[in-house]
């Protein structure tokens, strides 16, 4: 129970839902429990009047005899009807309580992680994997719902209806009452050992499930591939694997299963006849009554749930604690991207880095080795290099994404350090390389930066990023939705939507990381005139590994192995003869050899 401490906060911010459901489950054991003696009452007058009753045959006193026996028979089904109505509405008032309160909590819970989960550093997420992160989410947090709502229920309707039952059954016979308990322990032990390998199965069954489903998931999106390289039949045999894998699971589950409520009745009948057995001598020597005997029939059918459930919910206990062990675990971990001084100003622009040097923390990678430039408020620069050479980096560095260890970053001359996340954030406009479209409408998507979207902004940014007349193309225009990832559009119109998106919020600096990377020659060329009004005012970075895009910045570093290897304006690094002019001439060739061949294929 000590990692499902953690969930006392929410169980003291919902106390009254726990004492009035506490207070419903005890009114309705009372209602549960009254209708043993009214049955004990009933059989009673029947036993001890039929004599009676067949001794006045023959006679008018026999007629008026049966209707004052009948009045009371039908008096006791009536108060036992009424006792199975009053029950059922407090058994409505216990789960409007107490399971209303876990359907609270796992709200609660679920948007505590939600929100943790988007103040944690990028390296959290290289670090773990999408589905790890869901299955915290969703499974687990369904997880430690269960026990805080049906096993805390019936833990409270167990423990109450014991301590008023048992005392009860006690006084009418102990002996009886021995042998009427003596099968449950057993039926509570058997149904925890049945229930935990029925758990560990349907685990082994989830396990199998979301391995087809990941699968299945996997040949529908690489359905391109699978038709190109004629795999059809091959990934129809792994399907067909996977799914034998499944069945064979599924069969051991329900094996499992089989046993389960065959083992629930034979010991409750154990129990009943018990009951019989050892009432039976009681009613012989005079101590009990026949009534006794039905009436601890039903106290053994009313215990035997609790009981059963008792398994059931110690399972439900250890699954819980597992779960929020694991949700802990996430909970626990601590952002290292902080404020120092949660300084919130409109910066101007000037960006500086001074003998940087940096290491991803999750893989160990050196990605810069003292690196030093500055850029001026409203001056552009641009990072080339090739694969691998630290240019991204920048880029997550500037928008803190990672934070510096060796080394300062200065925005406006302050630490980058001192300033306020969100605020530091708004006023960055960023491109990734790795364009992410929401499934969404396009207008939602370019209008994503902004907290209020402005139909005139994401028009003219479209337009900027030269994306517009594709948009209009489309039958809705910017009501299209883009699907998952952006599916339905081509690369290079993603990559124009994500720049309209970081343009449309009007940013202090702009980030451009390979974003015209899967763009024709012509549509760059178009991209980049427009750039240049957008450019103006504001500070640039542009990273490429085309020479053409960094033509627009007002100083180029060339970047290699993570180090700067030549710096300077775009004239001043071709009459260098270094690697610079040998990218540009290598990726002039290349532009010659695509435009000659684009207007061979003109008619």
């Amino acid at each position: 129970m000590k990692e499902l401490k953690y969930l006392n906060k929410y169980l003291i911010k919902y106390k009254w839902h726990l004492v009035l459901g506490t207070l419903f489950v005890i009114i309705s054991n009372i209602f549960q429990i009254i209708p043993g003696p009214l049955v004990r009452l009933s059989i009673d007058l029947v036993v001890d009047n039929i004599r009676l009753y067949q001794s006045f045959a023959g006679t008018d006193l026999q007629a008026d005899f049966f209707k004052v026996f009948a009045f009371g028979i039908l008096v006791y089904a009536s108060l036992i009807l009424l006792m199975a109505f009053l029950r059922g509405i407090f058994l409505y008032f216990v789960r409007q309580t107490l399971i209303v309160m876990s359907r609270l909590i796992e709200f609660d819970l679920k948007n505590e992680i939600f929100e943790h989960y988007q103040v944690l550093p990028l390296s959290f997420y290289r670090r773990n994997n999408t589905g790890d992160l869901m299955n915290r989410i969703s499974e687990d947090v369904g997880r430690v719902r269960m026990y805080l709502g049906p096993a805390i229920m019936y833990g409270l309707t167990l423990v109450t209806l014991f301590m008023m039952l048992i005392p009860f059954m006690f006084r009418i016979s102990p002996e009886l009452t021995w042998y009427a308990l003596s099968p449950l322990p057993l039926l509570s032990l058997s149904i925890f050992l049945v229930n935990n390998k029925v758990e560990r199965r349907a685990e082994q069954i989830q396990q199998s499930q979301s391995k087809l489903s990941t699968f299945v998931q996997e040949a529908f999106s690489g359905i391109r591939v699978l038709k190109s390289f004629n795999r059809e039949h091959e990934s129809i045999a792994r399907f067909n694997e996977e799914t034998e894998h499944y069945r064979k699971q599924s069969l051991r589950l329900t094996k499992v299963q089989s046993l389960f409520f065959p083992l629930i009745m034979g010991l409750i009948g154990l129990s009943t006849i018990l009951t019989v057995y050892a009432g039976s001598a009681e009613v012989i020597r005079g101590d009990l009554t026949f009534g006794n005997i039905a009436e601890f029939i039903i106290y053994v059918n009313l215990l035997t749930w609790p009981v059963t459930s008792l398994g059931w919910t110690t399972s439900l206990v250890q699954r819980a604690e597992v779960s929020q062990k694991r949700i802990n675990e996430f909970l626990k971990t601590k952002t290292n991207i902080t404020s120092e001084r949660e300084l919130v100003r409109e910066i101007n622009g000037k960006v500086e880095f001074k003998n940087v040097s940096f290491t991803y923390p999750d893989t160990g990678i050196k990605a810069l080795q003292d690196i030093s430039f500055t850029i001026n408020p409203g001056e552009s620069l641009a990072i080339i290099g090739t694969t691998g050479s630290g240019k991204s980096t920048v880029s997550n560095l500037v928008s803190r994404l990672y934070d510096v260890r060796d080394g300062e970053i200065m925005i406006d001359d302050i630490p980058i350090s001192h300033y306020n996340l969100n605020s530091l954030r708004s006023q960055i406009g960023y491109v990734p390389q790795d364009v992410f479209l929401f499934s969404d409408t396009i207008l939602n998507n370019i209008g994503f930066g902004i907290k209020a979207p402005d139909e005139q902004k994401i028009v003219q940014a479209a337009k900027d990023a030269d994306v517009y007349e594709n948009i209009m193309r489309f039958p809705q225009g910017f009501n299209t939705r883009v699907g998952e990832r952006g599916i339905t559009l081509s690369g290079g119109q993603k990559q124009r939507v994500s720049i309209a998106r970081a343009i449309v919020r009007e940013p202090k600096i702009l980030m451009l990381d390979d974003a015209l990377s899967a763009v024709d020659t012509k549509t760059e060329n178009n991209i980049l005139n427009s750039m240049k009004r957008i450019m103006e005012g504001r500070t640039t970075i542009i990273i490429s590994h085309r020479v053409s895009s960094a033509k627009l910045a007002n100083k180029i570093i060339v970047l290699i192995d993570g180090r700067i290897a030549e710096e300077g304006t775009h004239e001043s690094l071709l009459m260098k003869e270094g690697l610079y002019k040998d990218l540009f001439e290598k990726q002039g060739q290349l532009d010659t050899a695509a435009k000659e061949s684009e207007s061979e294929n003109v008619p």
